[in-house]
């Protein structure tokens, strides 16, 4: 793990607790094995959605609504839901309606690339979290949709499936320390850079859960 134990319990501990219908979505990722943002990193998309004051939230893959439900939760008037599974966002449909929340969404199956290109915006909040060697066409797609003062939210920056040591190794300056990684790690740094050098956002890691790289537009 990049944080230590005790630093994640407490992160934990102190932050909010699951409404009854997240706590049925958490359980069902555990009996299925399928990966979520966890309520650490749920508790900052909260965060993001109230201040921001957000109208629309676009998802860059939704899985079964479980983040959707944090921006929900932070006052999110609208949140485009985007998942190529349907089995997985007709999950999200039920959850969210036990959660009286399905009024609020959008649902949208399909590529998410392809998806982003029916929308003008504006955006208060994109989160990426598909497949992680599409986070930099991802960003660019939503880039100008974006509102000034808006945000991007990447997951899974510090962990998951990636090499965490290469991906350091190559920020602190080593060139070629990617040379063997997986598309997902090559992936990742390509994002970072990409949202790097962008001189309209600033960017900060926020290590919480797998990691949440930030992006404020401040164009």
């Amino acid at each position: 793990m990049v944080l230590s134990d005790d630093v994640s319990r407490f992160v934990r501990a102190a932050g909010p607790d699951h409404t009854d219908v997240q706590e049925r979505m958490a359980a069902f990722a555990r009996e299925h094995d399928f990966p979520n943002i966890g309520p650490e990193s749920g508790a900052v998309l909260r965060l993001l959605a109230r201040l921001t004051d957000a109208d629309t939230v676009f998802e860059f893959g939704s899985g079964f609504g479980y983040s959707a439900s944090w921006f929900l939760r932070g006052g999110a008037q609208r949140v485009i839901l985007t998942e190529f599974d349907a089995d997985e966002l007709d999950k999200g449909r039920e959850f969210l309606a036990d959660a009286g929340l399905a009024d609020r969404c959008v649902f949208e199956e399909g590529d998410a690339m392809e998806t982003v290109e029916r929308y003008d915006g504006p955006f208060d909040v994109v989160l990426i979290d598909h497949q992680k060697e599409r986070y930099a066409d991802a960003f660019h797609a939503a880039r100008d949709k974006l509102a000034p003062g808006g945000v991007v939210a990447a997951d899974n920056i510090m962990r998951g499936p990636i090499d965490f040591d290469a991906l350091l190794a190559y920020l602190e300056g080593d060139a070629e320390a990617l040379d063997h990684e997986n598309d997902q790690t090559q992936g990742i740094a390509d994002y970072l850079d990409a949202v790097r050098a962008d001189d309209a956002f600033e960017t900060t890691i926020l290590p919480v859960g797998s990691g949440l790289a930030v992006s404020t537009r401040v164009e």
